[in-house]
């Protein structure tokens, strides 16, 4: 029992390991992410340039080569059919028909032609086909044939369900569920086929086959051969197929019949019925359900599945093979190695069987670099070590690890080298045995080696630059190993070397570089860098007749010795699924190569040149201006306002792999920029004539014809005849109200003139006023002066008065002295007394006091207010002083002698607090 649970599961990790992939041609899913419409897409129709329709869940979607538009039907119905004819999108839906047409401003609009039957109830029809003949459209549901044809509807009840109708060399066939297939004449159903085999079976497809026979074929019963009027079964391999998968839909064109199924996918046959490809979802299809089809007049099939939708190119020569189960993993090599295809990758090696079902080869698992085939036998580069394989089985015979790449020896037999992880190994067949050596000196890993002469070979290490090798003539050592940095290489990194004819070249970081043997050195190729582009590296096996290059949006396949043949496959076919930096193409067989991808890889066929599609013309599809949409033959004619802003839509049907640029026409060298999402958008547009051209490019700028737009855009309005003729008016009426307020100012400035006059006027009034006070005053003043001087005079004489009457008066004293016994003694001493009573009166001086006050006004007053401490004697002399009265002529006045006047004044200074200063100078101030 255990031995049997072993088998079983060896069994089962076996088949587990067994990847489902097929070949087929190139594809591109769309998802509903993509389009972003409804998942069901029923029906597809083209115009002549391959714009393409599709009748989708929600709605009409039309797709141009680069984006998807949704038009929804006006009762949000599915569209369940499509037929493009004469401008006119024709679409049938729930109990509804129409076209849709585009209006002068390039938006669509609906034409319901239902409407036309008058008194004609529908009763849950839906529209599944139309079909163009004979100048009508005719449009089918299950139970009805509508025939549209000069404004008119015909109306076409067949006997029973209607399952298809087909046109065949111009004849009108209509396919029963119970009646057979009738042939359509005047508008009559005639009965053609009718067969037990079709009985309640549903027709698909009726096509011309063979020596005017027909061919059928049906949804669960396969394909049968109508001849002089009897139904045969199509004996092909394709027959039980679609027995199995449901044949759903059908289409053909010069090299291939299309098989669209419910359950597998797509066949694509040959006219015999062989079938050449496979089109599922285990090679990456979306869905394996195809709803519709069409193959459009530049080689595309285009699917409508169950959910999304296919682009399929039948026009290509590439054939990818892909596994989407993901147990392929990333593939490095491939080789056809007695008609067997083996895989290496970074899961182990396959090999694909007869059915090309992928196979794993037991305890291949890990890394696998490498697979070449050398003296009949295949070697397998692996990660842990060296494999030979044989009967697809490995067998090992380096454990040298990481077997990178082996080169044979020139000049010599049956001797190899390989770069591995750890250095370099000899390989030397013996006798049928294989001698393996690590030939030491070095345990760098290389993984790029090429051989300059027989016994010198040139190594590179990814991260370490460049070396360059000598063996010993039997290749058992190393005699030399020359680190080359520091020869001129332009950088350590990432260096490939090659030889190209018959010279070493490097590819580095900074370009294309070669070996100079005069010099011993490494320098700049010019020739390489301008032939190849200084990013470009080869990725072709060595001595190959067609060198492939990795570009950067591309790879270039050319001859090596010249340009005469020369094929471009774009990024589109492998972008995201290079291994980058170990991109690889290998000779597969015959005219065949193959490029490694991440989970498959790519075979290209080089007898078949692959054309460079050449953009379309560019459409304007919608031209809008401030948000208004513009018709498309007007705006050429229109002119626009200022700071305008335009929105121009471009569409190019059925282009791909395309991008717009637009140029604007100025006086300097044209400029063309790139327009992002299919839309320009301009903003602020300032006043000028506008020359607006667009063109499509492509990865290879390879650019199309151009169109170009015309228009005009206004000044502003302040810059406009309106502006200018606002201007003349605002410029009047400045003028006018400058005239106002000019006349306004000269009359407030004549007003301020007048009282300016007046207040002068006042002001001199009032200054002669003052001045004639002023002088007034001054005679005033002199009169004062004059009256002072005279008082001043008046008080001296009034002064020297009484000292000449007090010097009388003593000289009288004096002489009654001498003479008093001359006189009564009562006389006198009567007379005496009178004397001196005359002396030094007090009344005298109070009058002599107020006299001087009133000339000179409150001097005493002042003087006693700041020295109160003067004596009245301190205040006569004071007064005396200011008068400028003499000494001698004060001591008479004071009774006392002229000494003692001295003396007084001594002492009236130090009162005063002087030093120096003139007594009769400080007495000046009061």
């Amino acid at each position: 029992m255990k031995k049997i649970l072993y088998i079983f599961s060896a069994f089962f990790i076996f088949f587990s390991l067994t990847a489902n992939a097929q070949f087929s041609p190139y594809f591109k899913n769309y998802s509903i992410a993509d389009y972003n419409a409804g998942n069901q897409n029923w029906g597809l129709s083209k115009t002549d340039s391959s714009q393409l329709f599709v009748a989708n869940n929600k709605g009409l979607l039309t797709f141009d080569g680069i984006k998807w538009k949704l038009t929804e039907m006006p009762n949000k119905t599915t569209v369940r059919s499509v037929l493009y004819k004469d401008e006119k999108i024709y679409v049938g839906s729930y109990e509804e028909f129409g076209y849709w047409q585009k209006d002068n401003k390039g938006i669509l609009k609906y034409t319901s032609l239902s409407s036309l039957i008058k008194g004609q109830s529908f009763h849950d029809e839906e529209f599944w086909q139309i079909i163009e003949w004979d100048n009508a459209i005719i449009f089918r549901s299950f139970f009805n044939i509508y025939i549209y044809e000069d404004g008119k509807i015909d109306i076409i009840h067949p006997p029973s369900t209607t399952i298809s109708c087909h046109l065949v060399n111009n004849q009108f066939y209509v396919a029963t569920l119970k009646d057979g297939i009738f042939k359509l004449e005047d508008r009559k159903l005639l009965p053609f086929i009718f067969d037990n085999v079709l009985n309640e079976k549903k027709v698909n497809f009726i096509i011309p086959y063979q020596n005017n026979k027909l061919l059928i074929g049906t949804a669960l019963h396969g394909c049968f051969v109508y001849e002089k009027g009897k139904l045969t079964p199509w004996q092909t391999p394709i027959n039980t197929t679609l027995k199995e998968y449901q044949l759903n839909s059908f289409s053909e064109n010069d090299s291939y019949f299309i098989f669209g199924t419910i359950q597998n996918g797509v066949y694509l046959t040959d006219r015999t019925g062989q079938i050449k490809f496979q089109v599922n979802k285990e090679n990456g299809l979306l869905n394996n359900t195809v709803l519709g089809q069409i193959v459009t007049n530049d080689g595309k099939l285009w699917l409508g599945l169950n959910s999304g939708i296919v682009k399929v190119d039948l026009s290509s020569n590439l054939v990818f093979y892909n596994d989407s189960s993901g147990k392929l993993g990333a593939v490095y090599d491939i080789i056809n190695y007695n008609n067997t295809t083996y895989v290496g990758s970074n899961t182990g090696l396959y090999y694909l069987d007869k059915k090309n079902k992928l196979q794993f080869i037991p305890n291949s698992q890990g890394q696998v670099w490498d697979l070449k085939e050398i003296e009949g036998q295949l070697f397998c580069g692996h990660n842990n070590g060296t494999y030979l394989v044989e009967n697809k089985k490995l067998k090992l015979i380096s454990t040298q690890a990481g077997g990178w790449v082996i080169k044979k020896v020139p000049e010599h037999q049956n001797t190899y080298v390989q770069g591995t992880y750890v250095g370099l190994v000899s390989y030397k067949k013996m006798d049928n045995h294989w001698q393996i050596k690590h030939l030491g000196e070095t345990t760098n890993p290389f993984r790029f080696l090429v051989f300059e002469d027989e016994s010198t070979a040139w190594a590179a290490h990814a991260y370490k630059g460049l070396y360059r090798i000598k063996f010993d003539d039997t290749y058992d050592n190393i005699l030399s190993i020359q680190n080359y940095n520091n020869k001129g290489l332009s950088s350590e990194y990432n260096v490939r070397v090659y030889k190209i004819k018959n010279d070493i070249c490097f590819k580095t970081n900074e370009g294309w570089q070669k070996y100079e043997a005069l010099k011993d050195s490494i320098i700049e190729s010019p020739m390489l860098n301008n032939e190849f582009g200084n990013d470009t590296y080869i990725i072709s096996e060595e001595n190959e007749n067609v060198l492939s290059l990795k570009k950067e949006n591309a790879i270039e396949l050319r001859s090596f010795d010249s340009k005469s043949y020369q094929m471009i496959v774009t990024d589109k076919y492998f972008k995201n699924r290079l291994v980058i930096g170990y991109e690889n193409i290998s000779n597969f067989k015959d005219n065949q190569l193959a490029l490694s991808l991440n989970d498959g890889f790519l075979i290209a066929d080089k007898s078949k040149k692959t054309a460079n599609e050449i953009p379309l013309k560019p459409i304007i599809d919608n031209f809008s201006v401030n948000s208004k949409t513009l018709t498309l033959n007007g705006f050429n004619k229109e002119d626009f306002t200022y700071k305008s802003n335009i929105s121009i839509d471009l569409t190019v049907p059925g282009t791909s792999n395309h991008f717009y640029e637009y140029a604007i026409d100025t006086i300097e060298p044209i400029k063309w920029n790139k327009i992002e999402k299919e839309r320009l958008e301009l903003s602020n547009l300032t006043e000028g004539l506008y020359t607006i051209y667009f063109r499509s490019n492509n990865n290879f700028k390879i650019p199309s014809e151009v169109t170009s737009v015309y228009f005009n855009v206004n000044p502003p309005w302040y810059r406009a005849k309106t502006g200018l003729l606002l201007y003349v008016l605002l410029g009047l009426m400045i003028a006018a109200v400058f005239y106002l307020l000019h006349k306004r100012k000269i009359a407030k400035e004549q007003r301020l003139l007048q009282l300016d006059l007046e207040e002068k006027q006042a002001i001199i009034l009032k200054e002669k006023s003052i001045e004639n006070e002023k002088q007034l005053i001054s005679i005033r003043n002199d009169a004062l002066k004059n009256e002072i001087k005279l008082k001043s005079k008046q008080l001296a004489n009034n002064a020297m008065s009484l000292v000449k009457k007090n010097e009388t008066l003593t000289s009288l004293k004096r002489e009654f002295v001498l003479n008093r016994n001359s006189f009564d003694s009562h006389l006198y001493q009567k007379l005496l007394k009178k004397i001196d009573g005359s002396l030094g009166q007090k009344d005298e001086w109070k009058i002599f006091e107020y006299n001087f006050n009133q000339v000179h006004e409150d001097f005493f007053k002042e003087l006693k207010k700041e020295f109160p401490k003067l004596t009245h004697k301190d205040l006569k002399l004071c007064a005396y002083i200011k008068m400028n009265i003499l000494t001698k002529e004060i001591a008479p006045l004071m009774n006392i002698s002229e000494r003692g006047v001295e003396t007084h004044r001594y002492r009236l200074k130090k009162k005063l607090d002087l030093d120096k200063e003139d007594l009769q100078t400080f007495l000046k101030n009061y």
